[in-house]
C-alpha cells in the first residue's frame, strides 16, 4: 500500500487517505464498482455491463477511483490495437498487532482507510438493495459508544477478537455442511470496530429502548 498517508492522483495532484476514501463513498456508483470489486477484477466494460450504466460514466468514475489510489490496476491485456486494464481492489493483507506496532502511524493510517472504505461501501449497497429490511430476524445493526477505562478498552478489543474467531469458526462449519448438502452460500457482512472516538462524551447514548 505504500508507506505515506498520501497517494498520487490525476495532474500530479496528492490526495490525502481521508480525502481518498470520502472521495470513493461520495457516489452510488463508485459504491458500487467498489462492493463489485471487492468479489473479482473487472475491467470497465464488465462494470458498465453490470451496473447497466453508459462506459463512459463508468470509465470516468473507475479512472477517478485509480488515480486517487482507492482501487487498483490489476493488469493489462492486449485486445488488438488497444489495451484492456483490468482493476481490483486494494489487496487487505491481515496485520497482527506486531506488525502493526512496528509500522508507522501513516501506514496504519492507509489500511485503517482501506478497511473503512470496504466496510461502508458493502454497508451502503446493501441499504440501497433493501438487504437490511427483508429479513430482520437476520440483520443486527448496532451501534453506541461506551465510555470505559484503559482496562476496559482493551477487555472489548480482546472480546471482539475472540467474536471474530467465533464467526469464522461458525463459517468453516456451514463450508462443511454445505459440502454435503449442496446448498448455495449467501453472503454475510460482518464488520466489527472498536476505537477510541474522536471526541470524549461523559454520558454515552441511552441504551435502545430507554429514553431517559
Amino acid at each position: 500500500m505504500g508507506n505515506k498517508a498520501t497517494t498520487k492522483a490525476k495532474g500530479q495532484r496528492r490526495k490525502s487517505i481521508e480525502e481518498v476514501v470520502s472521495y470513493a463513498l461520495g457516489h452510488r456508483i463508485r459504491i458500487e464498482v467498489l462492493t463489485l470489486l471487492n468479489e473479482a477484477v473487472y475491467t470497465p466494460n464488465e462494470l458498465a455491463e453490470i451496473l447497466g450504466e453508459p462506459i463512459g460514466t463508468i470509465t470516468h468514475h473507475v479512472s477517478e477511483l485509480a488515480d486517487g489510489g482507492a482501487i487498483e490496476l490489476a493488469r493489462t491485456e492486449q485486445a488488438g490495437n488497444w489495451t484492456r486494464h483490468f482493476y481490483r481492489a486494494v489487496e487487505q493483507p491481515y496485520v497482527s498487532e506486531e506488525e502493526a506496532l512496528a509500522m508507522t502511524p501513516q501506514q496504519r493510517q492507509i489500511i485503517a482507510g482501506v478497511v473503512l472504505q470496504s466496510i461502508m461501501a458493502e454497508s451502503m449497497s446493501a441499504f440501497w438493495a433493501g438487504n437490511m429490511i427483508d429479513d430482520p430476524s437476520n440483520v443486527l445493526l448496532s451501534w453506541r459508544w461506551f465510555n470505559v477505562d484503559g482496562e476496559g478498552q482493551g477487555e472489548i478489543i480482546e472480546e471482539l477478537a475472540a467474536s471474530w474467531e467465533r464467526i469464522q469458526e461458525i463459517e468453516a462449519r456451514s463450508t462443511a455442511r454445505r459440502a454435503e448438502s449442496g446448498e448455495d452460500a449467501v453472503s454475510v457482512i460482518v464488520a466489527m470496530q472498536g476505537f477510541l472516538r474522536s471526541r470524549s462524551s461523559s454520558k454515552p447514548p441511552a441504551p435502545q429502548g430507554n429514553p431517559e
